[in-house]
């Protein structure tokens, strides 16, 4: 099996630089598609479902490669490797992927020129010096709970949280029906992985040019979080969305388009 076809990795072609998108937990590299036609021909643009989400070969999932953030970022690494690219190739992280953009860029320094976060969470939990994460452990503790009891209804419970949408909304719809599409033994572990882990001391690791890309209203990832990324990241602006939700590539593509455009 080569690395393409595991990660159902798409390449749309372009000259300038490459821009490499990756998804968030329970998502797909389709949710980038309101992103990506702005950028046809002006950039190389590359695609891909880690391997349990999306279109990927569900076969080569290893749950104890994907047990840690480091096992989604060597996915990353092996794309970018198999296609081999080099020089101006940017990093466009959603979410969980932020940290996992984070951790490849730190493995391989020379592998992005830039990365832009959006929504970043270092860390899901809040902690006892002040942090907010956003959660409680118990309240995490329980989604999980929800996830193994009934995983329709978690996935249903969940998507208009994201998206800060009633259950008719467009992007909860398509956030659902990603949710129940993906193999729920590769989604508990993506789940368990997204939500406990603590990326917050990796920030400071990273010496390329960041933007970080924070919505104001969002649950997932208060603004305070936003706030830490930047503060503790080197070289790192932080442009705030004055909107509601976690998923603005989705919901207000056209900001998030005119932010990664300045930016590159």
């Amino acid at each position: 099996m080569t690395v393409l076809r595991r990660n159902n990795v798409h390449v749309l072609e372009g000259s300038g630089p490459t821009l490499v998108y990756g998804h968030g937990f329970g998502c797909s590299q389709n949710m980038w598609d309101r992103i990506t036609p702005a950028f046809v021909g002006e950039t190389q643009q590359v695609l891909f479902d880690y391997v349990g989400s999306g279109q990927s070969d569900i076969g080569a999932f290893d749950p104890q490669r994907y047990a840690s953030l480091q096992g989604y970022a060597q996915d990353l690494i092996e794309v970018c490797d198999a296609l081999s690219l080099k020089g101006d190739v940017i990093y466009i992280g959603h979410s969980v992927s932020c940290s996992i953009g984070v951790l490849a860029a730190i493995a391989r320094p020379e592998l992005f020129r830039k990365l832009v976060l959006l929504g970043p969470n270092p860390c899901f939990v809040n902690d006892a010096e002040g942090y907010v994460g956003g959660f409680e452990r118990a309240d995490l503790e329980g989604l999980l709970a929800l996830m193994d009891q009934n995983y329709i209804g978690w996935a249903n419970y969940l998507a208009p949280v994201i998206a800060s949408q009633d259950e008719s909304g467009a992007v909860t719809r398509e956030l659902s029906n990603s949710f129940c599409s993906t193999d729920p033994v590769a989604a508990r572990v993506f789940a368990q992985t997204t939500f406990f882990s603590d990326n917050r001391a990796d920030l400071a690791k990273v010496g390329q040019d960041c933007l970080v890309i924070q919505h104001r209203h969002d649950t997932l990832a208060p603004l305070a979080v936003g706030e830490f990324v930047h503060a503790h990241l080197r070289n790192s602006t932080l442009k705030v969305l004055d909107v509601s939700g976690h998923c603005a590539h989705m919901s207000h593509p056209q900001a998030v388009i005119e932010l990664i455009r300045a930016f590159i």
